[in-house]
Formats: structure tokens, C-alpha cells, sequence
């Protein structure tokens, strides 16, 4: 008998190969719709067995062995599926997890629904990914097209005079020697006549 497997205890455990985070994400959520299948069989096979106590009377439940799983996805279908979450960025892998949860407690699916389900969720997710970089690159191109002096360039063109007013009084040459004796709201913007 060798003592060597003993003496391997005290040697750190192997690290699993790092895996990049577009990999973890897939794995996540098909293990998540896998879940959700299985959750979806067994509420179908309860309903299933409730209907048959109630029309039988009687549970022979307890005689049958757990039955393995009626349905599976097809090697074509969990490709598709596959591709889908491979497009999802790990930041938005969270947020589809809940919500595919709550569409499932929802809607309680058959289990041949709970993939089309599950691919809906992705395209929402996917047009709202869409919607987030469509925004941002936006949001680029305008601070980049932006002048940095424009508010150097709009003082210039423009002359800002918060107190005068077109609407003219019986005491206006009163008003124009002495300084008003409130403020305004909003100052009145006029461009400058050039001559």
C-alpha cells in the first residue's frame, strides 16, 4: 500500500480551465432553460395525475418509479438556441434569467412552449442590446460632432438681455433710467444685427 495519494492531499486542488465570459453565458442560460423544461414537466405530470385521482379515486402514485423526462429539445433547435445565447453579453444574462422566470410563472407552459418561450426572451433581449449600442453610438457621433467652443461662438452671435422687453408702458422712459426692481424668469435671447 503506497502512501502517496495521502501525501497528494496537502497539493492545491487543479483550477478548471478558464472559460470566457461568452461561454459562461451560454452554459447559464441553457442550464437555466434546461430547468425550466424539467419544472415545466413535473407541473404537466402533476396535473396530469390530479386529473387522474380525481377521475380514478384512488393514488397509485407510490407504485411508480420517477418517469424520465417525455421531452427534449431537438439537436437542430438547441443549436438555434445556442447561436441566440452566444450573441448575449454577460451583463444582460442576468436580466434575461428574470425575465424568462417571470414570463414562466406567468404564463405556466407546456414544456414544448417553455423554448419558444425561452427564444423570445433572447430577441428581446438582443433588440434591446441593439437599442442600448444604437444609443450610444449616437450619443458618440454628437459629443464628437459637437464644437467645443460652441457656447464661446453662440455668446458672440447672440445678446442676452435678461430684463428688456418689447411691451412698452406709459412711464417707459421712467423705466429706462432706473434699474428694474425685479427679476425675470427667463432672460430674452436676441441675435445681433450686423451692419
Amino acid at each position: 500500500m503506497s502512501l502517496l495519494p495521502w501525501l497528494r492531499g496537502n497539493e492545491a486542488p487543479p483550477r478548471p480551465a478558464s472559460r470566457s465570459p461568452a461561454e459562461m453565458v451560454l452554459e447559464t442560460l441553457m442550464v437555466e432553460l434546461a430547468g425550466q423544461m424539467r419544472e415545466a414537466e413535473r407541473q404537466q405530470r402533476e396535473r396530469s395525475h390530479a386529473v387522474r385521482k380525481v377521475c380514478t379515486r384512488v393514488d397509485y402514485s407510490w407504485l411508480a418509479s420517477a418517469p424520465r423526462p417525455a421531452y427534449d429539445l431537438s439537436p437542430g433547435e438547441r443549436l438555434q438556441l445556442e447561436d441566440v445565447c452566444a450573441k448575449i453579453h454577460p451583463a444582460y444574462c442576468g436580466p434575461a434569467i428574470l425575465r424568462f422566470r417571470q414570463l414562466v410563472a406567468e404564463q405556466e407552459p407546456e414544456v414544448q412552449e417553455v423554448s419558444r418561450l425561452f427564444r423570445s426572451v433572447l430577441q428581446e433581449v438582443l433588440e434591446r442590446m441593439e437599442e442600448e449600442e444604437e444609443a450610444q453610438r449616437l450619443t458618440r457621433q454628437w459629443s464628437l460632432r459637437a464644437p467645443r467652443g460652441s457656447l464661446a461662438t453662440f455668446r458672440s452671435r447672440a445678446r442676452i438681455t435678461p430684463f428688456a422687453s418689447d411691451i412698452h408702458t406709459i412711464s417707459e422712459d421712467v423705466e429706462r433710467d432706473t434699474p428694474p426692481l425685479r427679476a425675470w424668469s427667463l432672460p430674452e435671447f436676441r441675435a445681433l444685427k450686423e451692419d
